[in-house]
């Protein structure tokens, strides 16, 4: 019989969830529980059962009971989870369940008064086998062996002697040892566990020049260093972020150099933008001599940690004119039939430039090199990467580079920044990459936003995580323009509770709305000049006292740190609101749950009824719970349908802790 034709003794079908059969691995992180299903029957009438096998990166196997959710379809489920990081395995294995026949069959013969004392001997039989069995404690062994001599005690009434067999403590015993016959296992399928930030976190952007950036006494800019930038560390931090994101800290080119807001008329003192990388002070392995040195990362980086942040450090991977590369290795890149190397272009952006990587031309001598990258930064104590547009290079590579730097360092991060095509996303998902950009940054209404996010929390949640921006240094799309304060903490705190990770480019809490005319990103944007923010105006005193969103992502952030409810995007649950401007999820993990509702429109207040599906929350349909307002205190009393006010002029979003 052909291979692909065999279901085995106890067919276990249609295994899930898996990444395309089981090609990649499934994936979580410690602790985070998801449910395996499985089509497990067989012929005829028996009883039949079956098991999850969960074997960890040592080789230990532990079996779970699952669970027959819909005897119809013969549908089998079981939560599961891991205690520990690496690369487990999980399969289900389908088994014929002699004592569950036995005990069906016997109880409705006996009650019946068909073959009595033959149901009674064939259920001694069983235990009797079952007592045998290697599986079974010493306790369950004497359980087991004292149910068959009851199930033989003539002296005792037939329902005393069922009894004995089919009672609570042999009952106890088929929940944690049952008797598995026949046991036919799928294959086993690969489930990589990783730690929790690969999951749950919320990052904060910045660019190292601009903080510590002014004007000298001339009106020339000074640029930020790594050691002015580690003096913003304190604030990144005391707003409850889990990650400072650096965007590239390396030599800027200087042929072809962009001058303010992408023009190619840059002046001598024009910094360039840091994704043009490379020039006469190196390439991807240095920092740019304006941020000073080695010895200056490795202090910032030894300052976020003592502040529990982790570095991440942004990885582009192409090169200015003039990175050593291009005169070392003209081979890496394309040359057009005038003999000119290809510049960056994504029409109707152009990037004269950057040069990109042809990877098809060396890619050994390619591979090589970016791996040699890629260590000298976690050697320096970068523990994530952000990559830059990796759709644009091979997707082989992304691949083999990310499990190469695992074998020694699995607890890298990788994040793609990726906003293309969904196949593409997915698969980066799928070959490697821990996190994802999104396109939550467009989903600027309730209902797209709930397809969108039911997508992502069930079809894709086993291996593509979402990281949720509401703006980015190239992204400020036109309703973020017109939101104003309303809107823009409303954007944070939807993406701070829709996905258990998120991202704040620096110049959020300032609402900085304004765009460059033209182009959806902000005027005189950080990529090509230098910005001083004058972050002392916005604190306690300042002229600027009380016009930063500083203090509410920092609450955003405690609830998030506070709730692990949060920490997981596959519980997340929709609820329905009348008003189709106003959107409602929740959240529950264990007894912590937690309901937000927000309003899509910034510039009106709103009035609707929430119909809360009350199961999802823990509770029945007539209940009244406390739901306790977990941005502004308040409390309410409420129920299944509940009357809500969003807007301006009250709260754009109610971010509820529900107790029953």
């Amino acid at each position: 019989m052909s291979q692909s034709l065999q279901v085995g003794r106890i067919p276990a079908l249609g295994v899930g969830p898996l990444v395309d059969g089981g090609a990649f691995p499934t994936k979580s992180v410690v602790d985070e529980e998801f449910t395996v299903t499985a089509t497990v029957f067989r012929e005829g009438h028996d009883a039949v059962n079956a098991s999850v096998a969960l074997t960890d990166p040592s080789g230990a196997t532990t079996l779970l009971p699952m669970t027959c959710v819909n005897r119809g379809l013969d549908a089998w489920e079981c939560v599961v989870s891991a205690a520990t990081p690496g690369m487990w395995t999980l399969r289900v294995e389908g088994w014929s369940d002699p004592y569950a026949t036995w005990r069906h069959d016997a109880i409705i013969k006996i009650d019946a008064g068909v073959d009595v004392d033959l149901m009674l001997a064939e259920g001694a039989l069983v235990l009797d086998r079952w007592a045998k069995d290697a599986t079974v404690t010493d306790a369950d062994r004497s359980t087991l062996t004292a149910g068959a001599a009851t199930l033989r005690d003539q002296t005792l009434s037939v329902a005393d002697r069922l009894a004995g067999g089919t009672g609570e403590s042999v009952e106890a015993v088929h929940a944690t040892h049952p008797l598995r016959e026949f046991v036919t296992g799928t294959p086993d399928y690969p489930w990589l566990v990783e730690r929790e930030l690969a999951l749950t976190g919320a990052w904060y952007e910045i660019f190292p020049r601009s903080e510590g950036a002014h004007l000298d006494e001339d009106g020339h800019w000074v640029s930020g260093t790594l050691r002015t930038a580690a003096q913003r560390l304190d604030a990144i931090a005391a707003m409850g972020f889990d990650v400072v994101y650096l965007t590239p800290i390396h030599p800027i080119g200087e042929v072809n150099r962009k001058g303010p807001n992408n023009t190619l008329d840059a002046g001598p003192l024009d910094p360039g933008s840091p994704y043009a990388i490379g020039s006469k002070d190196g390439g991807h392995d240095a920092i740019h001599p304006d941020l000073g040195t080695f010895e200056d990362f490795d202090a910032f980086v030894a300052h976020a940690r003592e502040l529990n942040l982790e570095v991440a450090l942004d990885l582009a991977l192409q090169c200015a004119p003039d990175h050593p590369w291009v005169s070392e290795h003209p081979e890496w890149f394309t040359t057009r039939a005038d003999g000119t190397i290809a510049y960056a272009e994504n029409p109707p952006k152009k990037y004269q430039d950057i040069y990109p990587l042809n990877f098809d031309n060396d890619p050994e001598g390619i591979y090589r090199a970016v791996r040699d990258v890629v260590q000298v930064w976690i050697d320096h104590g970068v523990t994530l990467f952000r990559v830059d547009n990796p759709h644009t290079k091979p997707l082989d590579f992304w691949q083999w580079l990310i499990a190469d730097v695992a074998q020694d360092h699995p607890e890298i991060i990788w994040l793609a920044e990726a906003f293309t095509r969904p196949a593409m996303m997915h698969t980066l998902g799928k070959i490697g990459f821990q996190q994802s950009y999104t396109y939550f940054t467009w989903r600027n209404e309730p209902a797209t936003m709930r397809e969108y996010c039911e997508s992502l929390a069930t079809e894709s949640a086993h291996y593509m995580r979402p990281s949720f921006w509401p703006t980015t240094h190239d992204i400020l799309t036109p309703y973020m323009q017109f939101a104003g304060p309303t809107g823009w903490t409303m954007r944070a705190a939807i993406a701070g509770t829709l996905s258990p990770t998120y991202g704040i480019y620096t110049g959020y809490e300032l609402i900085e709305d304004v765009p460059r005319p033209g182009a959806e990103e902000q005027i005189d944007n950080e990529k090509y000049q230098y910005k001083d923010r004058r972050w002392s105006d916005y604190e306690l005193g300042g002229p600027k006292e009380g016009q930063s969103l500083a203090q509410f992502l920092g609450l955003l952030n405690k609830i998030r740190h506070e709730h692990p409810a949060l920490h997981w995007l596959r519980n997340l649950r929709f609820h329905h609101v009348d008003d189709e401007t106003m959107l409602a999820y929740s959240k529950k993990r264990g007894d912590d749950v937690i309901l937000v509702i927000a309003s899509f429109d910034p510039h009106a207040t709103r009035e609707s009824t929430v119909r809360l599906d009350m199961p999802a929350l823990g509770l029945q349909p007539g209940d009244r719970f406390t739901a306790r307002d977990l941005l502004s205190g308040i409390e309410y009393d409420w129920r299944a349908e509940n009357f809500v006010r969003l807007g301006p002029a009250t709260t754009p979003v109610h971010i509820f802790h529900v107790r029953g």
